[in-house]
């Protein structure tokens, strides 16, 4: 059966048509994607390129999957090139930028392990490799920078406090968090986990830079040192 294009959709079923007469707020993720794709292949419509691509994701048919996805596996998808494949890319890209700069506005206090987590928790729980997050506090406990520190496995053989210290000072931190994901989804600390926290907190007492806590996090949960007593 010969695949319909949009022009020959009816106009309630054409996203762009659609988005014109009742809102964005009104269209699938599909049909939102449909309209940034534009076009679709010989064998289907932009919409159609759109379902298939939101459905290759474990996560189901859902924009999250975007977060997954690298520029190799989207061009091995029938009908997207390197010029889509960048396009979905900075659609998840502006997306987490968008998700972060509305968690963080200037001022805010981070004294509760939930706010880290908060602030953190859609940014690195779609991370597929554990990367782990120094963040830099001033006296008022005030978010002054957050810097990646490690990518890959969390070891303490590869992760110097030396290294966190320096960067610390470099911005004149007075406290700092750790914070790092676990892809499996699961927060809870293993035995390198409690290494690396006891290494930075026993370094930061001699320099006067205080660890206040170390966050993990999984997928849509956290654990906090500082909540369970291990700090």
């Amino acid at each position: 059966m010969k695949k319909l294009t949009i022009k020959e959709l009816p106009d309630s079923k054409r996203p762009y048509e659609k988005c014109l007469k009742s809102g964005p707020e009104h269209l699938s993720d599909a049909e939102l994607l449909a309209i940034i794709l534009r076009t679709g292949s010989k064998e289907e419509n932009s919409l159609g390129l759109a379902q298939r691509i939101l459905s290759l994701h474990s996560s189901g048919e859902s924009l999250l999957g975007l977060m997954h996805l690298t520029l190799p596996e989207l061009m091995a998808i029938k009908g997207v090139g390197p010029v889509k494949g960048i396009q979905l890319l900075c659609i998840g890209e502006l997306s987490r930028r968008i998700w972060k700069k509305e968690a963080f506005q200037e001022g805010n206090s981070f004294s509760q392990p939930a706010a880290i987590a908060d602030f953190y928790m859609e940014d690195m729980r779609h991370l597929e490799q554990e990367h782990l997050y120094m963040m830099c506090f001033n006296t008022k406990q005030t978010l002054i920078r957050d810097c990646l520190m490690s990518k890959g496995t969390v070891n303490a053989s590869l992760i110097s406090p030396r290294e966190i210290f320096l960067e610390a000072l470099k911005y004149h931190a007075v406290n700092i968090a750790l914070v790092h994901n676990h892809p499996s989804g699961d927060p809870s600390p293993s035995k390198e986990d409690c290494i690396i926290t006891k290494k930075v907190a026993s370094a930061g007492e001699i320099i006067g830079v205080r660890l206040i806590d170390h966050i993990i996090i999984g997928d849509n949960s956290y654990i906090s040192f500082k909540e369970r007593g291990l700090l």
